[in-house]
């Protein structure tokens, strides 16, 4: 079995700690919202803006983040979406007013769209085979771990100190990865690479747009000028930026899409990440809002996915990296579905210990055996000099299936969010799941083991501290 160096070990640490940040502020601030309405105003908008501009300009700029990560070097690139998402985290906890809050949660998500690409990106540039399905189940149980963590943290902090402090969790992780990328020294040459900026703006505000009009479309009416204008533009938008892909270096080379294993993959991803988002949110709410859990109860019901996670996630991409990732990319998903439909047990007598945490359980042994194999089956595909931007569609793609599923949680519940929408939203979950599966299944397959050496960066960096910072 082969071993993690000095080397590979710093790197996955950049690598978590990177994107442990970006993961974590997506879901900490979901119990935090109503202390936030009623301490700044703004009622139920303050609180869904809180949420999506961060969303949005995650989603909208990660694929420009990719590319910028792949001309100008992964370790700069990770270095400045660092000391930006800490000043956003800052501006965010002293927000005086929504307005200031939404700006600055805008800000932590264009930070953020710098950061998973070019953490993703080092792991792929200096690992391969086996080592890199390892190396990436590491990163995907932690990562994970910091979103389903997140709502317990979030509830911590708001019953227990202030929803202020709920962004600065970031503070210390972002200074430990700073210090650590000091250490970090990797090959990375001018690639005299050009960023598409066009492209870059085409997609941001297409993508903007059109999940503006989603999101709005429940509150201002499907016929709202505002809705009509900004959808049918933003997907006009898109439809340009998608013919400009055909030019010479693309900000989304097309080309991608060629590889059976990043196409299929980022299908499967679109299905399972859409039902992972739909699951957590759903659940988080009903919790709150129909069992009658406190803020830090419902972040504790998930507590067993986050466990099985950082036990599972590592042996499962060291076994998808043995045996393909085929099989787990099927099972995985099928048996998250089962896990799915076990919330139907829950009634209006409610019970935790029966109702609640059998379905956990199932979930995290699926999505355990889901996620590493998905993320290695995707990047793993693609050659290192593109890794970046094939990291940025994929996290696109997951990131936009979330913003997709909930933008239609109205109609999937029914409505409302009782009893019987939630028990609607298990059985969508536990179908989006089962899709996922089915096309893992029929699109995926092993990929043929490179016998291309990758060139291996001096470990003496990483063997010993290093005196000056990370050349990038």
């Amino acid at each position: 079995m082969a071993s993690f160096t000095r080397l590979h070990r710093l790197v996955i640490a950049v690598a978590v700690l990177a994107s442990f940040v970006t993961f974590l502020d997506g879901t900490v601030v979901t119990v935090a919202l109503p202390a936030i309405s009623r301490e700044l105003g703004g009622g139920i908008s303050t609180q869904q803006w809180a949420v999506d501009s961060y969303l949005i300009t995650l989603s909208a700029l990660i694929l420009l983040a990719g590319s910028v990560s792949d001309a100008y070097g992964r370790v700069l690139v990770m270095r400045i979406g660092l000391l930006a998402f800490g000043l956003a985290s800052i501006a965010v906890a002293a927000s005086p007013s929504p307005l200031v809050l939404i700006v600055a949660r805008a800000a932590q998500g264009a930070a953020g769209a710098l950061l998973v690409p070019s953490s993703l990106a080092l792991i792929t540039a200096v690992m391969r085979g086996e080592v890199q399905s390892r190396a990436i189940g590491v990163w995907t149980a932690f990562t994970t771990a910091a979103q389903l963590v997140g709502p317990l943290l979030g509830g911590l902090f708001v019953d227990f100190l202030s929803w202020r402090f709920v962004f600065l969790i970031n503070v210390l992780p972002i200074g430990v990865t700073l210090a650590l990328l000091t250490r970090l020294r990797l090959p990375e040459t001018s690639r005299r690479a050009t960023v598409d900026w066009t492209s870059g703006v085409l997609c941001a505000l297409g993508l903007g747009g059109v999940v503006f009009a989603l999101i709005e479309q429940p509150h201002l009416g499907a016929g709202s000028p505002a809705v009509l204008v900004t959808a049918i533009g933003g997907a006009a938008l898109l439809v340009v930026f998608l013919f400009r892909q055909r030019r010479p270096r693309p900000l989304l080379p097309l080309s991608l899409f060629r590889v059976r294993n990043f196409a299929w993959g980022n299908v499967a991803t679109l299905f399972v990440y859409a039902a992972l988002s739909l699951n957590g949110f759903v659940v988080g709410v009903y919790l709150q809002q129909g069992a009658g859990l406190k803020a830090t109860e419902a972040g504790l019901a998930s507590l067993p996915v986050t466990i099985l996670m950082i036990l599972l996630s590592s042996r499962a991409g060291r076994w998808a990296g043995r045996l393909g990732p085929r099989l787990f990319m099927t099972v995985g998903p099928l048996v998250m579905a089962v896990g799915a439909l076990l919330l139907l047990t829950v009634s209006e007598h409610f019970d935790y210990w029966w109702q609640v945490l059998p379905s956990m359980l199932v979930l995290g042994v699926g999505l355990s055996l889901t996620v590493a194999p998905l993320t290695s089956a995707i990047l793993g595909s693609i050659d290192e000099s593109r890794s970046g931007i094939a990291s940025a569609v994929n996290n696109a793609v997951s990131r936009v299936a979330g913003l997709l599923v909930v933008a239609m949680l109205a109609t999937i519940v029914g409505g409302s969010l009782d009893l019987d929408g939630f028990h609607d939203a298990a059985r969508v979950t536990a179908a989006l799941m089962a899709i996922g599966g089915v096309v893992s299944w029929i699109g995926i397959r092993r990929p043929a083991v490179s016998t291309t050496p990758i060139a291996t960066p001096d470990p003496a960096p990483a063997d010993r501290p290093d005196p000056g910072p990370a050349s990038a």
